[in-house]
């Protein structure tokens, strides 16, 4: 750079600092030394010193106009005003220039030129250098001789200052054997040229009837400032046809009626589709709520993310992983600043923020699972987990019914936006985040309760009482029932059968702190140790469990309970690990995640509850949750496989508005796990249906986890 540098100065001083005109102070240092400067003036005249000091000042304050009339016009390059303003606004407001700050190293004896340096702050970074500002002295004072190299000591006036962002690119999301959940993917982009145009009303009126467009958006873009008779005016990004998806034997009807819509864009003059690159999705709806989907920001998140690094251009997570792992994803813009010579060529670079790409994602999810329970529950409102019951690798979380995070990011026409938001299943609504009733799926959690107090006895026989019972008659009008009657009434069987009156009645056993206690001890009340926030389950909504019938009911799962189906998988965990519950786990590289689908025996493995229950009693209730599903009596018996011994339980939760309402409506569940530790491919799948009363009950939950299953598992292991 030209001038001198700085070490060659002998008169390097200490300065003092003043506060100029302009009412900006600014820091001044000479030897290594802050000080305040005050310049000595010859009558009222402005020094030179003053007058650089000043004139840098404006800079910030972006008021060129004042800085044009410190100069002498006549003596510098630029004689027009209007010229100086589009210069040095073009150059320091392109580059965000900001925070300049001034040294003063030296003035000659003539007081006609003043030695600095000068730092200031950029998109790209700081900028430093050092420079000299000649001045004219006249009867009016002292006046700056500008040329162009006073915003660069290389700059010339037929030079440009260049600005070229460097987009990071955003992360990907993989599974845990690298098949991409969110990345980079192509689509089209629908746009018009507009001097090819043989008829715009009529054009526009087909582009809004084939795109779902309002035609009144159509002619905004069209009339844009940039938008010139050969630009490509980009409409609406819609999905790439794939010609191997169309040579298939049964073609996807979507994508033929997608093909179909191209050809008749294509048939309207001025039209053009160009491939475009996009955030994508390959498991669509079968991973809607797990990965989410990003946006454009808006002001708001340019307000609310100040200094993050958004621009006007940014996209930002809006929900799922996209939301929660934002900071890792988005990466951070490089930027380069550079000065351009006449000819094109590239004099020298100013400042250069590298680019820091996005963090790729690996989880623990296996995408094959993930899309296999979807596809069997994806017309069912309700929701599945899976985990690995040794490692606490999630292999799954799937919300049903779905939306696919595609749709967002092609961007969704009203009537797309209104049946998501209107449809009764609540597509848009993550059930497996939330807590529901467990009905009978806490069964095993309360004998195994009850074994670790004392307080039950697995060999007593509660009884034959029947298909209803009550305490007493202090209980009135209300009974607890169950399905089966069987003799003799112990615990293993009350798992066999599913049995409310048992549990009821072992609850009542337990006694309601003695419960609460136990449940708090199992995480109810506070939040899952979790990368997702789930719903924190109860036990009543009150402090306490009140009363006797709440009490009881809260012994098969109902009453006011409430339970998240991570959280329960996660205690089922215990009944495989000799009584200790596993920490669940969604991001690959934590010390306890397990390999490839094929392997996940327990290596080191986290638990979140030690010692939750001893080690016999774990066995012993999980001997009867075997049972439940390898007993031709129990409840689970339809998921039973010869070639792998499974383990189990069923649950039907009544959902009522009441104690005495008898139209409420039935959840679902089934939670079946692989029962041996030398099985190939641990796996624990915790299932849920809304809605299933006049379905079969749980029974339809267990067919459905049993074709899950043999897909899953295949034939043998």
């Amino acid at each position: 750079m030209k001038g001198k540098s700085r070490h060659k100065h002998k008169k390097s001083r200490r300065m003092f600092l003043q506060t100029v005109a302009a009412g900006l102070t600014f820091v001044v240092i000479g030897a290594a030394v802050f000080a305040a400067v005050y310049f000595f003036r010859k009558g009222n005249r402005e020094t030179p010193e003053e007058l650089l000091v000043r004139y840098m000042g404006l800079i910030e304050q972006k008021d060129y106009g004042e800085m044009y009339r410190m100069t002498d016009s006549q003596n510098s390059a630029y004689t027009d005003q209007e010229a100086f303003i589009r210069r040095n606004s073009a150059i320091y407001e392109g580059i965000e220039a900001e925070n300049i700050r001034i040294e003063i190293l030296e003035n000659d004896k003539g007081r006609r030129s003043v030695t600095y340096q000068m730092s200031l702050d950029t998109a790209a970074g700081s900028i430093h250098f050092e420079n000299e500002m000649h001045f004219s002295d006249s009867e009016d004072g002292y006046k700056i001789l500008w040329h162009d190299g006073l915003i660069f000591p290389e700059l010339e006036s037929s030079d440009k200052v260049r600005i070229t962002p460097v987009p990071a690119a955003r992360g990907k999301i993989f599974d845990r054997n690298g098949r991409m959940l969110a990345g980079p993917g192509t689509a089209c982009s629908v746009g018009i040229v507009p001097g090819k145009l043989e008829n715009q009303e009529s054009a526009v009126r087909q582009l809004s009837e084939l795109l779902d467009t309002d035609s009144a958006t159509i002619k905004k873009q069209l009339g844009a400032a940039w938008v010139k008779e050969d630009s490509f005016v980009p409409i609406k990004t819609i999905p790439k046809v794939s010609e191997l998806d169309l040579m298939a034997i049964e073609p996807d009807e979507k994508m033929l009626q997608e093909k179909a819509r191209q050809d008749a864009l294509l048939t309207v003059p001025g039209v053009m589709i160009m491939d475009t690159e996009v955030r994508t999705y390959p498991f669509g709806p079968a991973a809607g709520h797990l990965t989410g989907y990003v946006g454009n920001v808006t002001a708001e998140d340019l307000e609310e993310h100040e200094g993050e690094g958004y621009n006007e251009n940014s996209v930002i997570g809006r929900s799922g992983l996209e939301g929660l792992f934002e900071t890792e994803l988005k990466g951070r813009d490089g930027c380069r600043i550079y000065i351009e010579g006449k000819n094109g060529s590239r004099k020298s670079v100013l400042a250069n923020l590298p680019v820091e790409h996005g963090q790729d994602i690996t989880l623990t999810i296996d995408a094959r699972l993930q899309d296999i329970l979807y596809r069997q529950f994806q017309e069912d409102p309700g929701c599945s987990v899976a985990m690995n019951p040794y490692t606490g690798d999630v292999l799954a979380l799937v919300s049903t019914p779905s939306f696919d995070s595609n749709d967002f990011i092609l961007g969704l026409s009203d009537a797309q936006w209104n049946s998501l938001n209107e449809e009764k299943r609540k597509p848009l609504l993550n059930r497996f985040r939330q807590a529901w009733c467990p009905g009978s799926t806490l069964k095993p959690v309360i004998a195994a309760v009850g074994l670790k107090t004392g307080m039950v006895d697995p060999q007593e026989d509660f009884g034959n009482v029947g298909l209803s019972w009550q305490k007493d008659t202090s209980w009135g009008d209300y009974f607890v029932t169950t399905l089966h009657a069987y003799e003799p009434v112990t615990m293993e069987n009350a798992l066999i059968y599913s049995d409310n009156i048992y549990f009821a009645k072992a609850a009542l056993k337990i006694g309601a702190r003695t419960l609460e206690n136990s449940l708090r001890e199992m995480g109810f009340e506070e939040e899952l140790p979790f990368e997702i926030v789930m719903s924190v389950s109860q036990y009543s909504n009150t402090e306490h469990i009140e009363g006797e019938i709440q009490l009881a009911d809260s012994g098969y799962g109902q009453g006011q309970i409430l339970i998240n189906p991570l959280h329960l998988a996660s205690l089922y965990t215990a009944f495989c690990n000799e009584g200790n519950a596993v920490k669940p786990y969604l991001v690959r590289g934590n010390e306890s995640s397990g390999g490839d689908e094929a392997d996940g025996k327990n290596s080191g493995a986290e638990f979140w509850l030690q010692g939750l229950f001893p080690a016999d009693i774990a066995a012993q209730v999980l001997e009867g949750m075997k049972k439940v599903v390898n007993n031709p009596e129990g409840t689970g018996y339809a998921a039973h496989r010869e070639d792998i011994v499974l383990a189990g339980k069923t649950g039907t939760a009544e959902i009522k508005a009441s104690v005495a309402d008898t139209e409420g409506t039935e959840i679902g569940w089934f939670a079946v796990f692989t029962a041996e530790k030398d099985v190939r491919i641990p796996l624990l799948i915790v299932s849920m249906v809304e809605n299933v009363k006049e379905i079969g009950g749980s029974g339809y939950v267990v067919n459905k986890d049993k074709n899950v299953l043999e897909e899953y598992l295949g034939s043998g292991q």
